[in-house]
């Protein structure tokens, strides 16, 4: 079973949406028992990090997922999805994050450039400095390919070993990372069109 992590926000019916017309079925839930069973955990992610933590404490997911993805759970986290499994945001002073990725998560200050970083970007998967092999989530995208970012925020991660994809909007910043079972992006799968909707469909068939 694959389980939309449903927090109270967040685009969950586009995620849905994109992952039925790729022929996979998925549940919207926050029920504590279907994300115990679920093969497969997606977290899509639109609003403000503490609010989301706090929402996941409430309903009683914020260990359990930590939990799942120590057991071996494929995850995936989609923008705030993928902020959250960091330690600590700037957007939210104090309140941690899943942690199961060490670094934090910063705000852009990018001068006379405008924020949030808003529309199509280029994605660099293929780098010198990225020492994982991009034939999971990227499997069959050209290196620079356009995706959709909507963020006020970006991942820095401390293991520098995580990152899979770079992306610049003022400075360069990690817009994906993959550790062991655990894949996230910053840009918006399901706003990405072809492209989008080929990266989620990597994720949707790894074992």
């Amino acid at each position: 079973m694959i389980a939309i992590v449903d927090y109270g926000v967040g685009n969950l019916k586009s995620v849905k949406n994109a992952a039925l017309f790729l022929g996979h079925e998925t549940h919207i839930t926050d029920s504590v028992s279907k994300i115990k069973k679920a093969d497969k955990i997606i977290f899509p992610g639109v609003g403000h990090f503490g609010r989301a933590v706090t929402e996941l404490k409430k309903r009683r997911l914020f260990e359990l997922l930590k939990s799942r993805i120590a057991d071996g759970v494929s995850f995936l986290g989609i923008c705030l999805g993928m902020q959250i499994l960091f330690e600590e945001s700037q957007e939210a002073a104090g309140v941690k994050g899943l942690g199961v990725i060490k670094g934090k998560v910063k705000r852009f200050n990018c001068g006379a450039l405008a924020v949030p970083h808003m529309g199509w970007n280029r994605v660099k998967i293929k780098d010198k400095r990225l020492k994982i092999k991009n034939s999971g989530i990227f499997k069959g995208v050209k290196d620079k390919s356009f995706f959709y970012f909507v963020h006020t925020y970006y991942c820095q991660p401390k293991e520098k070993e995580v990152v899979s994809a770079f992306t610049d909007y003022g400075t360069e910043f990690a817009c994906a990372v993959s550790k062991k079972n655990i894949w996230a992006v910053q840009f918006h799968i399901e706003k990405s069109q072809a492209l989008g909707l080929k990266v989620f469909d990597n994720f949707l068939k790894l074992p």
